[in-house]
């Protein structure tokens, strides 16, 4: 049965301030939006699909979300081919329902186009993107950027009968550090995971950075080691569903402690395209599997993990096994190129699992960080189908190049790390990796050789100095 027309989409105008309601259900509402404005809105509420084109847009709020989407059904934002669209969001006034964000979407969304659009939050409590459901990403050039202040700390809260809420980080059981704490104490360190060099955290510590970095253990009372909540904080790219990036090219910077960089409650997937996140938290957080299928990911973190991925809201994980590596992995890496460097030591880590397996299929990967006591996130034998190294003891000097070698001292790929970190935990692997075969690691000052006489393999060494 077609639907009337008549009377289906209804539009109130209030100066740059657009609202629209549709109730089509068997059509896709269309909009374009051009030029610029210092104080506008589009607030649509649809039943249906939409499709909402961005040709040449700059648009301005100064109390709620620029675009705001009220759907039923996915809607797709499209840059028009060649545009520059710039959405900025200044102060937020609906932080209690969390619709405090640049683009704001109540059900799936799709960002697309081959185009540029940048969003900007710089309201306290301000998210870049923040939708109720899916988001997924392709062919568009997207910068998002937020630099607002949280609008609070949570109160650490002690879950009688279970464990309390970690937000994914591990307490102290007396046999452990006090894991997943913002602010750990310079020093503080977990014993040497394998007996060899331990981590030392980092040179560059930015103790003059984010707020609420200052140092300190916080005291919880109850001997557990908490990681900090915020109210509002201003992350970049979250969602309650998944994201997922299938091509293009996504920028996320974050400047407030406790601001994550791409969050996707429901897992992660990085299909294809360039990804750039410097984040003073997690640079990359979900609650469920984080998969790197193809795309070129660079995740960098002030004041945790590069990459955290949190089975079933974090901990264990059900399936967990004692270490073993059983269960679903947490972190899977099947191609691409994974770059993960955390740059505040231990027990914060490049690539964090909590425990659950990670699985390594392909890829060139190189992390950068600390050790998580003694169990750190890397693969097994069996998870590692491809041939992965983990280092630990080397020491990164900022832009000084780090290179692996083959036996006939051929390069296989050079990388430089824009920190410093003495005594480093460094996860490696290459398609160009063999069963048997011997590779250097060099730099500078140091050079290490390693044999893969299995999958995985983990070489607990002082570096020697050339």
């Amino acid at each position: 049965m077609t639907q009337e027309v008549k009377d289906s989409v209804n539009v109130t105008v209030e100066g740059a301030k657009v609202s629209i309601e549709s109730i089509y259900t068997d059509r896709k509402l269309t909009l374009k939006l051009t030029g610029n404005s210092d104080d506008g809105q589009l607030n649509l509420k649809t039943a249906g699909k939409a499709k909402v084109t961005l040709d040449g847009l700059t648009l301005t709020s100064q109390e709620s979300a620029p675009i705001c989407l009220k759907n039923k059904k996915k809607v797709e934002i499209a840059v028009a081919k060649g545009t520059e669209n710039t959405l900025t969001i200044t102060a937020c006034t609906d932080t209690a329902n969390h619709k405090a964000a640049t683009i704001w979407a109540k059900d799936k969304l799709l960002l697309s186009g081959k185009g540029t659009l940048n969003i900007i939050a710089t309201g306290d409590g301000c998210r870049g993107i923040k939708t109720k459901k899916d988001i997924t990403i392709e062919d568009l050039t997207l910068n998002v950027t937020t630099s607002g202040n949280n609008l609070g700390e949570k109160p650490f809260e002690m879950a009688f009968g279970g464990l309390p809420d970690f937000d994914g980080e591990m307490p102290d059981f007396g046999d452990f550090p006090p894991f997943g704490n913002d602010s750990i104490k310079p020093g503080n360190f977990p014993k040497p995971p394998f007996g060899g060099a331990p981590p030392f955290g980092n040179d560059s510590l930015r103790r003059e950075g984010p707020p609420d970095f200052d140092g300190e253990m916080p005291d919880f009372g109850g001997g557990f080691g908490g990681k900090h909540k915020y109210v509002a904080s201003t992350k970049g790219i979250a969602s309650k569903g998944k994201v997922i990036i299938n091509s293009g090219n996504v920028t996320v910077r974050t400047n407030t402690a406790g601001a994550e960089g791409i969050e996707g409650k429901e897992g992660i997937a990085f299909n294809g395209g360039n990804v750039d996140v410097l984040a003073t938290d997690d640079a990359i957080n979900a609650n469920a599997t984080i998969e790197f299928n193809g795309a070129n990911v660079k995740a960098q973190s002030i004041g945790n993990d590069a990459v955290d991925a949190n089975p079933a809201g974090g901990f264990f994980p059900p399936s967990f096994t004692g270490g073993d590596g059983g269960g679903s992995p947490a972190i899977i890496i099947r191609g691409g190129t994974v770059y993960a460097w955390s740059q505040v030591g231990s027990p914060e880590e490049g690539l964090d699992s909590d425990f659950a397996p990670i699985s390594i299929e392909g890829g060139t990967v190189f992390t950068v960080g600390g050790l998580m006591g003694d169990m750190p996130s890397v693969p097994t034998n069996e998870t590692a189908k491809q041939p992965t190294v983990l280092l630990t003891g080397l020491n990164v000097v900022k832009d000084e190049p780090i290179y692996i070698n083959d036996e006939s001292g051929k390069p296989i790929f050079t990388i430089t790390i824009p920190f410093s970190m003495r005594g480093s935990a460094t996860l490696v692997t290459n398609p160009a990796f063999k069963l048997g075969s011997t590779y250097t690691l060099k730099t500078k000052d140091y050079e290490k050789t390693f044999t893969f006489s299995e999958p995985f393999t983990a070489f607990p060494f002082q570096f020697r100095r050339q």
